[in-house]
């Protein structure tokens, strides 16, 4: 069976919050083609992850109705380390996401965006 999600280092739930820290794999079939001489994670499967872990530790409708806002700012590279915030607004219907990850002393924001979701 062909990987497709990170590997999970901890997970802190608090209410409408999730922040997860997690391994991107260097085996994760995404990364296969999107580039051969430059593998980066997709921004789709960036979305994808985002989704499923807001359904698994916030209990967030399932259903994805669109992106609201979408920025891709630095690339999420095989073998990095990203924490994923999720935020989630259910009088909106809105979940707000955001990846990251530290080097040195230095905050990266890979990406964020808002989607909205419903039943």
């Amino acid at each position: 069976m062909d990987k497709r999600k990170p590997t999970i280092i901890d997970a802190v739930i608090q209410d409408n919050q999730a922040t997860i820290t997690a391994k991107v794999d260097g085996d994760i079939l995404d990364f296969r083609g999107h580039f051969s001489h430059f593998p980066l994670l997709p921004g789709v499967s960036q979305i994808d992850w985002a989704l499923y872990y807001a359904i698994e530790y916030l209990n967030t409708p399932p259903t994805f109705k669109g992106m609201e806002v979408i920025k891709f700012q630095e690339p999420i590279l095989p073998d990095a380390q990203v924490t994923l915030e999720l935020t989630w607004d259910a009088d909106k219907s809105k979940l707000a996401f955001k990846y990251s990850s530290q080097s040195d002393e230095r905050l990266i924001v890979h990406s964020s965006g808002k989607m909205k979701l419903g039943g």
